[in-house]
């Protein structure tokens, strides 16, 4: 029998779904486009629209309240949202460990409550044979609170010279691959990259940012029409849908004001993406290098949609610095840290920490609206690729089945040979939610069960080509998904009987897994006294 295939999951986060240049973007991804060229592009995958109960989801095959994650990892009551992961389910490591798999992280893990002290919930306690990076979900790029390697605390190796985040856990992951080859080289290996960019703040090489230099100047609006063209020339998305409107909150291109920082924004968000493709092709290499590339499944896709959030406002330095640990006050030569979305200030360097803003999200998200936080089409639309020569014949196809995060857990055990644990050490394991993506490798086809999302009272069902969603604390909307993929046209009054039966099936599903109403979590974090900025609706 020939070995078992070797798994490279690469996460980024924040970014939006027609971003990376074999989507429809602007941003050069030419290793990313590599692998959409070598194998496929799923037009219709989702996350789960929001960091960390994306990563529980996808590392787990359960849904994120089940994992313990019902919004972030912050304590926010009772189970399924205290904000670690909990006993009940089993890591893509601690189920491949009995194939003879050998699992490493490199990146960020942010689905434990503790940042600082190892428990049950850090990577090594959970199937991990390697790991390095952050707990926390956010920060400097040039200084990253939390940088771990195994269980210990690793910060001091940011003063190095020439530290970049980004860089740092692409090289990390070479390290590992190459270790694993030298050491365990008859074992097939796990290799999970959880990058942090785009996400917030802008940080990004000089020499980065100048590639972009002038790329956005036409704004969003032209932007926005460009991207779609291109995604339907590519056969990603189809012609009868329309591009959403610009979000109401924003002014047109041609009236914005500050334009020179505006872009520049965007010109950095792009260098952050940029410089994560470029680890992405070091990583391939070491892979030809060793001779495993051919078989190796390496899938890419991003956390959430595009993130419209600024710095959180109402939130002091002190509470980013020492309470939420996302941020540095100074920078490593004891410099101010310049906090705020201030146009007199261009992004990039160690000393700011910005964000890019509705409008530029607006455009990450084409031809979608809303952002990550929301269950339409603009949180929780992710490009996902596939690529793995030995086991999957097809080259550069597009594939429409639908599919969302539990399944990836589904499909590496599949192509693994590997069983779902039904119990771990001792301790009994939900059962897997998601189902395989292997039989859309060579042809779309077939219905899929229902799928079902909810965070911070944003909701949705998907069946077949109908999608029942709600903006908390709005009514339900029903889109048709094949006619309307875009959620313009709520026939949500001409279905009632649709609505209602939809409905009952989300609210079955809630309470299996331990949804609670919106109303009672904010409750409960304001009791807690849980930072004003993580529960107040906008």
């Amino acid at each position: 029998m020939h070995k078992r295939p070797n798994i490279l999951l690469i996460l980024n986060d924040d970014m939006g779904y027609s971003d990376i240049g074999c989507y429809g973007g602007e941003v050069e991804t030419p290793h990313l486009d590599r692998l959409a060229q070598g194998g496929l592009r799923f037009s219709q995958f989702y996350n789960t629209a929001r960091c960390s109960p994306s990563r529980a989801s996808l590392l787990t095959g359960l849904h994120p309240h089940q994992t313990g994650i019902g919004i972030l990892t912050y304590d926010s009551g009772p189970e399924g949202y205290a904000g670690n992961l909990n006993q009940r389910c089993a890591t893509i490591a601690e189920a491949l460990r009995p194939s003879g798999y050998r699992s490493y992280l490199s990146g960020k893990w942010h689905v434990s409550s503790n940042l600082t002290q190892p428990t049950d919930s850090w990577p090594m306690q959970r199937g991990f044979d390697g790991f390095y990076g952050t707990i926390i979900g956010a920060g400097s790029f040039y200084d990253p609170n939390t940088l771990t390697r195994g269980n210990d605390n690793v910060e001091h190796e940011a003063r190095e010279p020439g530290f970049f985040y980004t860089d740092a856990i692409s090289d990390e992951a070479v390290r590992f691959l190459e270790r694993h080859q030298a050491e365990h080289g008859d074992k097939p290996f796990f290799q999970y990259v959880a990058y942090t960019a785009p996400h917030w703040p802008l940080h990004a090489h000089p020499e980065d940012i100048a590639k972009y230099r002038g790329r956005f100047d036409e704004g969003w609006d032209t932007l926005r029409e460009e991207r779609l063209r291109r995604l339907v020339s590519s056969g990603i998305l189809d012609a009868q849908w329309q591009l959403s409107p610009r979000d109401a909150n924003q002014p047109p291109w041609t009236e914005a004001e500050n334009k020179q920082w505006l872009a520049r924004c965007m010109e950095v968000y792009a260098a952050q993406i940029d410089r994560m493709d470029q680890g992405i092709g070091r990583i391939l290499a070491s892979l030809e290098r060793m001779g495993q590339l051919e078989d190796t499944l390496v899938i890419f896709l991003a956390d959430n949609g595009a993130c419209a959030e600024d710095i959180p406002e109402g939130v002091t330095v002190d509470e980013l610095v020492d309470k939420l640990m996302i941020a540095r006050s100074h920078t490593r030569d004891g410099e101010p840290v310049r906090f705020g979305n201030i146009p007199e200030i261009m992004p990039g360097p160690e000393d700011t920490y910005q964000s890019y803003g509705q409008a530029w999200a607006n455009l990450s998200n084409t031809p979608f609206r809303l952002y990550k936080h929301w269950i339409h089409e603009g949180g929780i639309s992710t490009p996902l690729i596939l690529h793995w020569p030995r086991g999957i014949a097809q080259r550069g196809e597009v594939r429409h089945t639908p599919g969302y995060l539990p399944d990836i857990m589904a499909t590496i055990l599949d192509v693994t040979a590997t069983p779902y644990p039904q119990d771990l050490d001792g301790r009994s394991i939900l059962a897997l939610e998601g189902h395989s993506l292997r039989q859309a490798f060579a042809a779309d086809g077939g219905e899929r069960p229902p799928m079902f999302w909810e965070h911070e009272g944003n909701a949705a069902v998907r069946i077949g080509k109908w999608k029942l969603v709600r903006q908390y604390p709005g009514a339900w909307e029903l889109y048709d998904i094949e006619a309307d993929r875009t959620e313009l046209h709520d026939v949500a009054a001409q279905h009632p009987d649709r609505v209602a039966d939809m409905q009952r099936q989300y609210e079955a599903w809630a309470a299996r897994c331990g949804v609670l109403p919106r109303e009672k979590v904010v409750a409960l974090m304001r009791s807690q006294g849980v930072t004003r900025a993580f529960w107040e609706d906008e």
